[in-house]
């Protein structure tokens, strides 16, 4: 036992002595770097009018890349303003492509958040917005492929918005829009259930003008609190 004690601390100092060459290289190399920093800053301070030079370049790239954002947003804007649709345009669209044309409206309009939801599940709701007033707009589309000689939109139809449209989406404007007919029953029920209609005729007043959908339509609910979204 006495005779394993001295090789232990010598395995010890053994290792010290190895973890020397160790400490010295970190050192050195801590000085190098030290010195090359030093190296920099007296450079720089030396060709100063390079700093200057640098800053004034990198505020004009700022400059520059704020002028084309703005541009480009502003281009956005005017194009979604001058959006237009004619009937036969519509007419000759898919179901999803008349649902995106609604949803482009809309955000044309000035609903930012405006939102095309329709699929399998969407009860009832193709397209979501909120308008520049805070009102929550839901928005069911029907196309037809003939526009007004296709089948016409019924109360069938208005039931099932009507069940999902204020009760499970919160909305407080909801909207049937159709590149058709709407029946008579089917207006009546909408008129006593507060829904909206967009038939052919408003629908081609709103598409191709320049007029929010909610300065065409009457008996809309008071204006909301403005959301961030609107």
């Amino acid at each position: 036992m006495t005779r394993r004690r001295p090789a232990r601390r010598r395995a010890t100092r053994g290792s010290r002595r190895r973890s020397r060459p160790d400490t010295g290289i970190a050192i050195l190399a801590a000085i190098v770097v030290f010195a090359i920093v030093v190296a920099v800053v007296n450079w720089l301070l030396a060709h100063w009018w390079l700093l200057l030079v640098l800053a004034l370049a990198a505020v004009l790239a700022g400059v520059g890349w704020w002028q084309r954002t703005v541009r480009r947003v502003q281009w956005e804007h005017a194009r979604a303003q001058a959006l237009r649709y004619g009937l036969a345009q519509l007419d000759a669209l898919s179901h999803l492509q008349f649902e995106h044309a609604v949803r482009d409206l809309m955000h044309r309009d000035g609903c930012r958040d405006a939102v095309q939801v329709g699929g399998q599940g969407d009860l009832g709701a193709d397209v979501k917005a909120t308008d520049p007033q805070g009102r929550r707009w839901v928005i069911q589309c029907k196309h037809r492929r003939h526009g007004e000689r296709g089948a016409a939109v019924g109360t069938p139809e208005l039931q099932v918005l009507n069940g999902t449209g204020r009760p499970v989406h919160k909305a407080d404007v909801v909207v049937m829009v159709t590149n058709g007919r709407i029946t008579q029953p089917g207006r009546t029920f909408a008129r006593q259930q507060r829904l909206h209609l967009v038939d052919r005729h408003l629908l081609s007043s709103w598409a191709a003008g320049s007029r929010p959908l909610w300065e065409l339509l009457t008996a809309l609910p008071a204006p909301r609190k403005p959301s961030q979204l609107s």
